[in-house]
């Protein structure tokens, strides 16, 4: 009888401290459950959107922006032979443009961000929580309770439940996968280190063009100079840095559109047949193998693409696509159509194609507003190698580093002390040791064509 007594007490007590734990855990799963659907419900409004599209150009597209600085040269190295071979290159650019920025990345890859964070670990993060590819367990119970990411189920027969049967079915493949992860990762921070060098050095280039007898040491001594006050000012943040060019990198746009309207209807309409495909055929078909080595500076086209993926956390993805849909993608059509419209008619310009197509009158406004935007375009790629290395250490891919966060508003807006100060050193090293756009530009390409 008394054992009885014993074991309805125990289940009493059982039964207590299990009403207990539920009355605890209430109000803790009404959170999470507020969490997990709080990015989903969230809507901005038109009015908003346009606001954080604009904030946008100052921190997402001042690469891609400034790529009109150096690419004709550096596809062109040795000079233009046929005039064809400008419109073959504008084609390539053209279709290079349409395929991997605006549809890939822009209208697809960005809609597989990790809770609206983007870029290399931020895919493997996806992959890990949908499948057990990583070696550290994530598939805990209540992680998925207490977490603001949502899981999306699938059909075992469907092609995702086969792909992840196939990942976690052996080590090394597991293994392979991170280690691709961590070799793209290296190509994007490559880029932070590049794309300021070559941005910078560009854009410094312009005094050469109205005084030809220049040393080069000076143009170079500019680019550091321009180099050490940009990393200086990093620890102000995105969000200022940000507003602050984002009227600088909008009037770059406009700025070079125009002046592509304008090269259009002075120089050359015929370029714009370089719309049609045929055109690549008969690049290919004439140059041969010189025109498989020319891509390399063809790619320089879409720089500051994968950029684009990594800063996609500062803004919302609508924000991204309607700024480079609506600005950016039509600015560059434009801006790289006049540069070959203007080349059709001077062959021999194609050093400085940039600058001397530029009007006159418009010169010097011009060549102010392209170093300004060459320093936007830095901050693209440094901000974006800040996200990388942080999502690097959040999944222990990277020795732990100070990480400081410069914004109350958005999380993914970081600074990184350390880091900021080797990509400096880095930047000046390669500006100072290269001292010419056309052997980075080369350097640069080939980081593109086996990044993407």
């Amino acid at each position: 009888m008394a054992s009885g007594m014993e074991i309805d007490e125990e289940h009493e007590t059982k039964g207590s401290m299990w009403v207990l734990d539920q009355t605890l855990d209430q109000p803790m799963d009404e959170e999470a459950g507020r969490l997990r659907n709080m990015y989903r419900e969230k809507k901005f409004s038109a009015l908003l959107i346009l606001r954080l599209a604009f904030q946008s150009l100052g921190v997402v597209y001042g690469d891609l922006g400034t790529s009109p600085l150096y690419v004709f040269y550096n596809t062109f190295p040795n000079g233009i032979d046929d005039p064809d071979d400008v419109i073959g290159a504008l084609s390539l650019i053209i279709y290079s443009l349409t395929l991997v920025p605006l549809l890939k990345y822009v209208f697809i890859v960005c809609r597989a961000n990790d809770n609206g964070q983007g870029g290399t670990f931020a895919l493997y993060s996806l992959l890990c929580r949908h499948a057990k590819v990583k070696t550290i367990p994530n598939q805990h119970r209540t992680d998925e309770e207490l977490t603001t990411y949502s899981r999306s189920t699938f059909h075992e027969h469907s092609f995702a439940a086969k792909t992840k049967k196939w990942l976690e079915a052996q080590v090394f493949r597991k293994n392979a996968l991170l280690v691709l992860v961590l070799v793209g990762a290296c190509m994007v921070i490559g880029d932070g280190i590049l794309t300021p060098a070559i941005s910078v050095l560009s854009a410094s280039g312009g005094i050469k063009v109205n005084h030809p007898k220049m040393d080069n040491g000076v143009v170079v001594l500019v680019a550091v100079v321009i180099l050490v006050g940009l990393f200086s000012m990093q620890h102000n943040g995105t969000d200022k840095v940000g507003w602050l060019f984002a009227p600088v990198v909008l009037l770059w746009f406009l700025l070079i559109g125009g002046i592509g309207i304008f090269n259009i209807w002075k120089y050359d309409r015929s370029v714009l047949w370089a719309f049609s495909p045929v055109y690549i055929y008969r690049y290919f078909r004439r140059l041969k193998r010189d025109g498989w080595n020319s891509l390399g500076g063809i790619m320089l086209s879409i720089t500051g693409t994968e950029a684009l993926f990594a800063d996609l956390g500062h803004f919302p993805v609508s924000a991204v696509q309607l700024a480079f849909t609506v600005i950016v993608f039509p600015c560059l059509l434009l801006a790289y159509s006049g540069q070959a419209a203007y080349l059709m008619q001077n062959k021999d310009h194609v050093v400085d194609a940039f600058y001397l197509s530029i009007p006159d009158s418009i010169y010097w406004p011009t060549f102010i507003v392209a170093t300004l935007a060459a320093i936007v375009a830095s901050q693209a790629t440094i901000s974006a190698t800040f996200s990388l290395i942080k999502q690097a250490v959040a999944l222990g891919c990277f020795p732990r580093v100070k990480v400081v966060h410069t914004s109350k508003n958005f999380l993914g807006q970081v600074y990184i002390p350390d880091m900021n100060w080797i990509l400096m050193v880095l930047c000046i090293a390669v500006t100072a040791g290269f001292q010419n756009q056309s052997q980075i530009g080369n350097a640069y390409g080939e980081f593109i064509l086996h990044g993407l």
